[in-house]
């Protein structure tokens, strides 16, 4: 990774230190256009909701954190790897584009303690079972995490096609150039960089099963076929949150 390479960004990376880093590997973006009243009412002020072509978007995102450390502190074994799927919509804030997380369930409770501390960020702990046989991968997540709302994930997907970088401007791009998350918590707004290299992307293949992840804001699943795209490995650096003046 070129930690120092920003030319595909919106805006240049922090001069600060990071954090924390992480690898993710064999992860699925999933996207589905939704109407933007479905969403407007879930996004805190003064965070603005984006939109593409007029909608707005719901992000189903699973994947595999590998090799996760703090800054100055190698990969601790049992403690560094572990699967992760959020469900995620696209904000802006101040002319910088994030993403918007309704929930986050991840295989390791240390790791969903210390999110939910650091990041305030509504992470869940769940069971998963994932098989990955010639870059086809079978991901499957139920929720444990106690009174938090029950849901499960069925899904198998693969990449199909070459590896491409998005064009800026395209709904792919859109998507995925994303460089920072925002949280509201205690009536204050934050914001968390992130910074990694352009998106080797894939087209993908999914074939969804069960998905409850919705369920708890009274989304049923779209019925139109998802956007989806693959990629194999991405290294992403992570700062901790800012409170945004507003």
């Amino acid at each position: 990774m070129q930690h120092d390479d920003t030319s595909h960004r919106q805006y240049p990376r922090p001069e600060t230190p990071w954090l924390m880093k992480q690898t993710w590997e064999n992860l699925l973006f999933a996207h589905w256009p939704v109407p933007i009243e479905m969403m407007r009412s879930l996004i805190p002020a003064p965070i603005k909701l984006d939109t593409f072509d007029g909608v707005a978007w719901i992000g189903l995102v699973p994947f595999e954190i590998t090799a996760m450390h703090v800054h100055g502190v190698p990969p601790i074994p049992g403690v560094s790897r572990f699967p992760e799927v959020n469900v995620r919509t696209y904000v802006s804030y101040a002319d910088k584009p994030g993403v918007y997380f309704f929930s986050l369930d991840a295989g390791h409770r240390l790791a969903v303690q210390a999110a939910r501390q650091m990041f305030h960020l509504p992470y869940y702990h769940a069971r998963f079972q994932i098989d990955v046989h010639q870059h086809q991968v079978y991901y499957r997540m139920e929720r444990t995490h106690h009174h938090a709302p029950p849901a499960q994930l069925d899904a198998t997907y693969a990449p199909v096609g070459d590896v491409f970088e998005s064009v800026p401007g395209s709904v792919e791009a859109w998507l995925t150039d994303r460089y920072c998350l925002y949280v509201s918590h205690g009536g204050q707004l934050y914001r968390g960089d992130i910074h990694h290299s352009a998106w080797p992307l894939q087209r993908a293949d999914m074939e969804l099963g069960t998905n409850t992840l919705f369920d708890a804001y009274g989304w049923p699943t779209p019925k139109v076929e998802p956007l989806c795209h693959f990629a194999q490995k991405q290294e992403t650096l992570f700062w901790p949150l800012a409170k945004v003046d507003t």
